[in-house]
């Protein structure tokens, strides 16, 4: 890179709540010190509570909003989020290979929020696996999302590495599962590509200020791999920022919260 700033193409879904989605993205890039663009794929109509309602938007106008980035500022790293239909992905997909994109792509597999509401048609998971699973650098779903794309129970860490190995073989060059949605005080992350598995354990912290928590850890990675980390260290440092975020989160809503993208993490 001739320029400082690691740029970032964000193509997701808003959250009117801010805690999530493109909202929760930049903040995150901004925090970890990079430059993000959007493609905004959806509107939401959310807070801490839930999602009330979602506009689509139309996907030529999604090509036409991450063409305008990519032609003049141009990508280090794409990330991608809400992605609700096969027309989106497509677009998508498209868009990677009419730029010839060859940095990094963090695929957050956006299915359902966190109060239930599904985000993703059901007829677009096969889009998702066949189009886009490939061609990420690394595909971050936390538990249930892992149980969508593979169709396994999972419920337990054994589980999860049987689940990341499926996904391989689906055709993810690395797979980081998430284990937040297990009981107990310890949560594991894990982390499996070509070159094996890397678990990172931490304690729980208890709090139900853990809203886009998901959408954060995926741009904190992609940002980081911007910079030039390679995935295992990419994965600790968003963790890092991630358990420092839900740590600091400032308490707001009646719901799950969201979290403190400004915090006294330090990217170094």
């Amino acid at each position: 890179m001739s320029h400082s700033l690691p740029r970032i193409l964000i193509i997701a879904g808003s959250d009117s709540g801010g805690g999530a989605g493109i909202q929760a993205d930049l903040k995150t890039v901004m925090a970890l010190g990079g430059y993000a663009g959007t493609a905004i794929t959806a509107l939401t109509a959310q807070n801490t509570q839930g999602v009330d309602g979602i506009l689509d938007v139309p996907p030529e106008f999604i090509r036409q909003q991450a063409n305008m980035f990519l032609d003049d500022i141009g990508a280090d790293a794409i990330k991608t989020g809400m992605l609700h239909n096969h027309a989106v992905i497509a677009v998508v997909s498209d868009l990677l290979a009419e730029h010839a994109f060859s940095g990094p792509l963090v695929v957050d597999p956006v299915l359902v929020a966190k109060g239930g509401a599904r985000l993703l048609e059901p007829e677009a998971e096969a889009a998702l696996k066949a189009e886009l699973l490939p061609r990420a650098t690394v595909l971050t779903p936390n538990i249930p999302e892992a149980e969508v794309l593979t169709g396994m129970e999972i419920t337990s860490p054994d589980d999860m590495k049987r689940a990341a190995e499926a996904l391989l073989e689906m055709g993810a060059n690395a797979v980081l599962v998430k284990g937040g949605h297990l009981p107990g005080e310890r949560l594991t992350d894990l982390l499996m590509d070509a070159n094996g598995e890397h678990r990172y354990e931490s304690t729980r912290i208890a709090t139900p200020h853990t809203h886009g928590t998901g959408c954060t850890l995926a741009s904190a990675l992609a940002t980081l791999l911007a910079q030039g980390h390679d995935l295992p260290q990419a994965v600790e440092r968003a963790r890092a920022y991630v358990r420092t975020a839900i740590r600091e989160a400032p308490g707001l809503g009646k719901g799950h919260g969201p979290l403190a993208h400004a915090n006294s993490y330090k990217n170094g």
